[in-house]
């Protein structure tokens, strides 16, 4: 993978972890999630007009990613409801890369070099040991989190396939993105009604700007997604966990101890591998 793509990954995975921030910290998640993909849906569907269309063949990963994502919403804000932005959000996030390389390996017949593979595994074991440091999370939070960690897994394949059959990333981003946006409220209104997204306009511009971030961040993995393989591209993506740490610890005032640092260094290590 070139440096280039690398850091433009590190910046995306900077921004996953400030919207996520945005989220963990927000009183009702739901209602916050929601309002995120509502702006995102409209962002959407302002620049439909301006971008190529996707080639058919992927549509259907485009339509099967949105439905996957909606689950990966309604189980990254059932995890948070109980636990704290460092420990779930590793478990989550470390998770992914490790099941990205295998369906990688079996859906796209693609496989990293040792090198890029060393970095996947330190990636993710170091973003595995930041949860388990500190007060313990019950089995009902691990569930979810891991839950949250398999959605992640089968969007990006998902993703990284579909983008790859679309002739045009931006495009199918987009549109995907519309699709993903326009999904939400629905289950949102289904399970509280839709007076319920009615809220202040000061909580409703953070979500909304939440939001925004959310698109340029995905957007530019899924970029870097038709550029390198999806497993490296996918751990270098989940070194937001070491800014999600740093977020925690100035924001939310989360302890930040000289085991998570050291786990920090390790993920920093993996990612020099995948970078190379």
């Amino acid at each position: 993978m070139t440096l280039s793509i690398s850091l433009l990954v590190l910046f995306a995975a900077a921004l996953h972890a400030s919207w996520n921030a945005v989220l963990r910290a927000g009183e009702d998640r739901l209602w916050g999630m929601t309002v995120m993909c509502v702006a995102v849906a409209i962002v959407c569907a302002l620049l439909v007009p301006f971008v190529p269309m996707p080639a058919r063949p992927s549509w259907l990963y485009a339509a099967l990613s949105g439905l996957l994502h909606i689950g990966y919403n309604l189980f990254l804000v059932r995890t948070y409801r109980s636990g704290d932005l460092g420990q779930t959000y590793p478990i989550a996030r470390g998770s992914s890369p490790l099941l990205v390389s295998v369906g990688a390996a079996l859906f796209a017949g693609e496989l990293p070099d040792p090198v890029s593979l060393l970095g996947v595994v330190l990636v993710s074991g170091g973003i595995i040991s930041l949860a388990f440091q500190g007060k313990g999370f019950s089995r009902e939070t691990l569930a979810y989190a891991l839950g949250t960690g398999c959605f992640i897994g089968a969007y990006s394949v998902t993703d990284g396939i579909g983008a790859r059959l679309s002739g045009t990333p931006v495009g199918y981003t987009i549109w995907l993105c519309l699709l993903w946006g326009l999904l939400m409220p629905p289950v949102y209104i289904a399970a509280r009604g839709w007076r319920g997204l009615i809220r202040a306009p000061r909580a409703t511009l953070i979500a909304s700007g939440g939001g925004l971030v959310s698109l340029l961040a995905y957007g530019i993995v899924i970029f870097a997604m038709t550029l390198g393989p999806m497993g490296p591209v996918s751990a270098l993506r989940e070194t937001s966990v070491v800014f999600a740490a740093l977020i925690g610890r100035i924001f939310l005032r989360e302890r930040l101890t000289w085991r998570r640092l050291g786990a920090c260094i390790v993920i920093a290590i993996g990612a020099i591998c995948i970078g190379q």
